[in-house]
């Protein structure tokens, strides 16, 4: 058996974090044996701290200013979107005592709390990701100690004195949520993770390798790179006005924003003009190089550049007058890898068109896109054929396929389809992750199974070896 060595960490954060653990456990205390109602009475008030409009757009603002990152109204739109329909989704299942029962195999299955969860949160969205954590971490009778970055730590630390106003208010501990102080640190983070008794990592793929070797459970997520086929099927006006209102949201800020489109060679032209139709610009050959010396210029995505309003990138890139009004920018690509930036994931209004000579090859060119970058996250397909739909999926090592819709308001859990609310995608083992399902309440749960005898159910040999021993023999 292999055993994890923790880390030395800095004496003065393990003080730090030890105070902050021991108010947590002390929280979680009182708030052991808290019922179903008083629970979801809980998770309401967490939702409702960061829904309440004046709240939603005050993080929204500070959040911009904070990070740079994308944009107000969008981030108004996604705090309450997210918020409700995790609600939502929170408010139907059972989270405290018995949550199902099997009769006929003789299980009952009890729910118990995880502990104090360590959940690391990205800049991409300082206000919403920790309350969406929050919420679900709530829901299993958690406590929760966010570690922010430290470029959205304001926005963070504002949400967080919500939340924790909100359970005041019904009477809660505030320290069920808590968040580590300024300044922030990979040693506090880290003491934190060793800490806690589960760590649930959003963000660069650095945190969540450090959430998975600090020695403690712990979930993560992938890297985002979405590529996206058009066939010759498609409503191109509707698939067209989908992927820009996808690749626009918050400036592409999100890891389900599409970052390529495979379009098949038939309807090539009709497509682009769709999407130029809905305020794509179409890049030139000179234009492309012009917009990867800007995005990449010392072979890193820019921080001045990323997630910037349209006008603002179009000038960074020195782009005609006529760009800066568009809503995004069209590069024309044919190769993948390392040596081809635009074929991985951009956090800007960038979106990299290939041509494919049909569905099979636009279906191979996705796998080699995925395999140099986005393995484990998801494809989606505009498209009237289903039969082609499973074949993607059948054929895609991704754990969310989407069809006919547009990511960012879908990858994450949609009003018109079945995944879950969340603002954290699992990739499974193909993204380096333990989960293959967006990042739900049943990831903040232990289960106790309660297992009585049955009437015997055992098969015959021949009933489990019959069919091999005819075909080789005993």
């Amino acid at each position: 058996m292999t055993v994890a060595v923790k880390s030395p960490v800095d004496a003065n954060a393990k003080a730090v974090v030890d105070e902050l653990m021991r108010r947590a456990r002390a929280a979680l205390a009182v708030f052991a044996q808290a019922d179903q109602a008083r629970t979801d009475e809980a998770v309401t008030a967490l939702a409702w701290s960061l829904y309440k409009l004046e709240h939603a757009k005050e993080l929204a603002a500070l959040a911009v200013a904070d990070t740079k990152l994308g944009n107000v109204p969008d981030k108004i739109v996604k705090k309450q979107r997210k918020t409700f329909g995790t609600l939502r989704d929170l408010l139907r299942v059972k989270s405290v005592g018995v949550i199902e029962e099997d009769k006929k195999r003789g299980i009952v299955k009890y729910a118990k709390p995880v502990g104090v969860v360590c959940a690391i949160t990205p800049s991409t969205n300082p206000g919403a990701t920790p309350v969406n954590k929050a919420m679900m971490a709530i829901k299993g009778r958690n406590a929760i100690v966010i570690a922010a970055s430290p470029a959205g730590l304001k926005t963070t630390m504002r949400t967080v004195d919500y939340m924790r106003a909100e359970l005041k208010k019904i009477g809660l501990p505030e320290d069920l949520v808590q968040i580590l102080p300024p300044p922030a640190s990979k040693d506090m983070t880290q003491a934190l993770m060793q800490a806690a008794d589960l760590v649930v990592a959003t963000g660069s793929q650095d945190n969540v390798r450090r959430a998975y070797s600090s020695g403690t459970p712990a979930i993560g997520v992938g890297t985002g790179n979405v590529p996206v086929i058009v066939d010759e099927t498609a409503d191109f006006d509707d698939a067209a006005a989908k992927i820009c209102a996808s690749k626009i949201f918050d400036n592409s800020t999100s890891c389900s924003s599409e970052n390529s489109v495979i379009i098949v060679d038939a309807v090539y032209e009709p497509m682009l003009a769709a999407l130029e139709r809905v305020g794509g610009y179409r890049a030139t050959a000179t234009e492309k190089q012009q917009i990867q010396r800007a995005l990449w210029p010392d072979g890193k995505l820019s921080r001045t550049l990323i997630a910037r309003d349209a006008d603002v990138l179009a000038r960074g890139c020195g782009l005609p007058a006529v760009a800066e009004s568009k809503k995004f920018f069209m590069v024309e690509e044919t190769g993948i890898g390392r040596d081809f930036p635009f074929s991985g994931e951009k956090l800007s209004l960038v979106l990299t068109v290939y041509r494919a000579k049909d569905f099979d090859d636009a279906a191979a060119r996705v796998n080699t896109i995925l395999a140099h970058q986005g393995r484990g996250h998801s494809v989606g397909l505009h498209s009237k054929d289903m039969g082609r739909a499973r074949r993607l999926a059948e054929q895609t090592d991704v754990v969310r396929v989407l069809i006919n819709q547009a990511h960012t308001f879908g990858n994450g859990g949609g009003f018109d389809n079945g995944l879950n609310f969340t603002l954290s995608m699992g990739c499974g083992t193909w993204g380096g992750n333990s989960i293959t399902d967006n990042l739900n309440y049943m990831n903040f749960l232990n289960i106790t199974h309660l297992v009585t005898t049955i009437p015997e159910d055992k098969p015959s040999e021949d009933a489990l070896f019959g069919a091999y021993w005819a075909k080789y023999g005993r």
